[in-house]
């Protein structure tokens, strides 16, 4: 039996995929195999020995610390894409508010509750404050055309948008799914110099923190429209306050509030709503869940963050799974120690990122605990073990 500790509350339809002979799901049990996860902090967990991955039923991997679990072995994994349909739902919602002053309307007839027969007119007199532009024949400036960057990209053309997109790391499937009237710039500048709105959606990292800052938004048009569901970081809150007080910015719409920017004129503070829907709760699950399953009971990883996609089919009689370092040689020495224990290598594969690497070997006898010492006494080795 696996235990499966679950950080969150997790979608039914999900868990049920765990078969219950083989998984123990709960909130409380003891050295789980794996854990599932949605917002909860693991950066002060301490994770115990058995455990061999960590699955976040979403995108964002910024609650997990990525390095410590590589360096004790777990793999980490993500949902790239189950949420997709959400955010972009959230995001076009997001174009909206950004142009014709909805939130804005809302509370101000709120306080005509009071007004009895007066309200008809106290509207009609009081809606000039609340005109904004339409998108239509406007430019959408994508900035990340990922799974969600695509998606919003090729709505937003369908409602007449003129679409730019920005992305240096563009893939092929993504390529593939963008339509073919956006334009994708190589420049990022193009994007803040030529558009009316501007949304984002790339990760967290060190380069993109702070990436909308006093220096990008002087390039970019005067009352320009900028939209934030991907991570708040992303965007320098003081810098966008002094735009949005000077014009330079007319709006800015985020799913991630900050006390400096909330009841801020001209700020749509959204209480990070972009996942917050009963399909995408469940497409994050369903997707978390198999990934674990498939890693557990097969070694195959699919959508980890910090070790590289490993997947066959499994062909012997035992399968062995070694995490390692990324170090020349290391992969060489996994298979002469099982060659030198006298088993037949039946496949094999061998995938490395960035200081780690995973292979994968499927024997056609049994392996058995004294080659799973050979190999784990190994240089640059973080874990070996065997599936049968």
């Amino acid at each position: 039996m696996y235990n499966v500790k679950l950080m969150n509350k997790i979608s039914s339809n999900g868990l049920s995929r765990l078969p219950s002979d083989v998984f123990t799901c709960g909130a409380d049990v003891e050295n789980p195999a794996a854990m599932l996860v949605r917002s909860a902090d693991l950066h002060n967990e301490e994770f115990n020995p058995e455990l061999l991955c960590i699955a976040r039923a979403g995108a964002g991997v910024n609650n997990i610390p990525l390095d410590r679990a590589a360096e004790e072995g777990i793999v980490v994994f993500n949902t790239p894409g189950a949420n997709a349909n959400a955010v972009k739902e959230l995001v076009l919602t997001g174009l909206f508010l950004a142009s014709r002053k909805i939130a804005e309307g809302i509370e101000w007839a709120k306080t005509l509750a009071d007004k009895g027969d007066e309200v008809g007119k106290l509207v009609e007199k009081g809606k000039g404050q609340f005109v904004g532009p339409e998108i239509e024949g406007k430019t959408l400036g994508v900035i990340g055309l990922g799974a969600i960057g695509v998606l919003v990209a090729n709505a937003a053309e369908r409602l007449g948008m003129t679409v730019l997109g920005y992305d240096p790391y563009l893939s092929v499937n993504a390529a593939w799914s963008v339509s073919r009237s956006i334009k994708h710039c190589t420049d990022i500048n193009e994007i803040y110099e030529k558009s009316d709105y501007i949304t984002i959606h790339v990760p967290a990292t060190p380069e993109t923190t702070g990436m909308i800052n006093e220096k990008t938004i002087s390039v970019m048009k005067d009352g320009v429209r900028i939209l934030n569901f991907a991570r708040g970081t992303l965007v320098n809150s003081d810098d966008i306050l002094v735009a949005l007080e000077s014009g330079k910015v007319a709006k800015y719409v985020t799913d991630f509030p900050e006390a400096k920017l909330i009841g801020k004129e001209n700020v749509v503070a959204l209480p990070h709503l972009g996942a917050s829907t009963p399909e995408s709760e469940e497409n994050c699950a369903v997707m978390a869940v198999d990934e674990l399953k498939n890693y557990i009971l097969k070694g195959n990883i699919k959508n980890s963050v910090n070790f590289p996609t490993v997947c066959m089919p499994m062909s012997g009689k035992s399968r062995v799974c070694v995490l390692h370092k990324n170090v020349p040689n290391t992969a060489n020495s996994i298979t002469s120690a099982v060659s030198d224990a006298g088993h037949n290598i039946a496949s094999m594969q061998n995938a490395s990122k960035k200081d780690w690497a995973y292979t994968v070997l499927d024997l056609d006898d049994d392996a058995d605990d004294a080659l799973l010492e050979k190999i784990s006494a190994l240089d640059n080795i973080v874990r070996a073990r065997i599936i049968k």
